[in-house]
């Protein structure tokens, strides 16, 4: 059996963080969606996208049923992303929050993630309990605690395409100016890619674009404090890719209330089939023919009939 014949759990995979290093090479305006699940990277995959985001807040939502509060342990972090990186051939954007400790944590979720197979790890500089970037109530960690935690990201990976994204939260805490400092300062402390959290407005997206010599990361979030620009203003304005974190998750969210409206008045779900996929078109999404080839393969011959 060929490896394109293979379940995406069992097949070969070229390097993700390579493939994520070329997509950046290339200097081409990149979107890489939100995907909290198995099924949601699997969505980003077959829709077409060069690379995911794993969202940290999604994680914590699908999870725990918790909002993006510090909330989710490091062990189920590690063993979702793990599942993900499983289904998807795609190069993962994991979000790692603050790295879950000292340096040393820092070290093993990068060595753990980089064995999972993430093409990059994005590492924040807010103190721990964290909060989502779009919320009130966030702490920062001072420059030289988060230069360390880069230093050691980038020590504790073996393969060096895999990309160190560093994220500052510092435009609501202490202002754009001081957002900007602390973005150069991670430059300096080698990020591969820079992640100014919550610019307000166009303008303090473009001030962030001007001034940051390096890839940027810009983040839309429907409903959050930066504004939300179509992809050929971000690209003009100088940013490499976007992450749409939780379109996904607020479209499942509002799909599944209305049909579940549409059962509880109506006693069933037939004015919804045209907008859902069908037993066969759900299985076939996640390789259901490769999976039974697969078990074919090894089942042995079927059992004879007494006679």
């Amino acid at each position: 059996m060929t490896d394109d014949a293979r379940p995406s759990a069992f097949a070969a995979r070229a390097s993700r963080p390579a493939a994520l290093r070329a997509l950046l090479r290339a200097k081409r305006f990149f979107v890489a969606p939100g995907a909290y699940d198995c099924i949601t990277a699997r969505l980003v995959e077959v829709s077409g996208f060069p690379a995911a985001y794993v969202t940290g807040s999604g994680l914590s939502l699908s999870t725990l049923g918790a909002p993006d509060v510090g909330f989710v342990s490091y062990a189920e972090i590690r063993e979702r992303i793990a599942a993900m990186a499983d289904v998807t051939s795609l190069p993962l954007i994991a979000d790692i929050d603050t790295g879950y400790g000292g340096p040393l944590n820092v070290m093993r979720t990068v060595k753990d993630l980089e064995r999972a197979g993430v093409g990059a790890l994005q590492i924040e500089d807010q103190a721990w309990p964290k909060k989502c970037g779009h919320e009130p109530g966030k702490r920062l960690v001072d420059v030289a605690e988060m230069t360390g935690r880069l230093a050691a990201a980038l020590d504790a990976r073996t393969d060096a395409d895999l990309v160190i994204v560093a994220r500052t939260d510092a435009v609501a805490v202490e202002g754009l100016d001081a957002a900007l400092d602390r973005a150069h300062a991670y430059v300096e402390a080698g990020a591969d890619v820079i992640f100014v959290e919550a610019p307000p407005t166009r303008e303090a997206l473009a001030r962030v674009a001007r001034e940051v010599r390096a890839p940027l990361l810009a983040n839309m979030v429907e409903g959050g404090r930066t504004p939300l620009l179509p992809r050929d203003e971000l690209a003009a304005l100088g940013y490499a890719f976007a992450i749409y974190p939780n379109a996904l998750t607020r479209t499942f969210a509002r799909a599944g209330l209305d049909m579940l409206a549409s059962l509880a008045a109506t006693g069933g779900t037939a004015e919804w089939r045209s907008r859902m996929l069908d037993h066969d078109e759900l299985w076939s999404l996640f390789e259901s023919a490769a999976w039974y080839a697969l078990e074919r393969r090894f089942a042995g011959p079927p059992a004879r009939a007494d006679r």
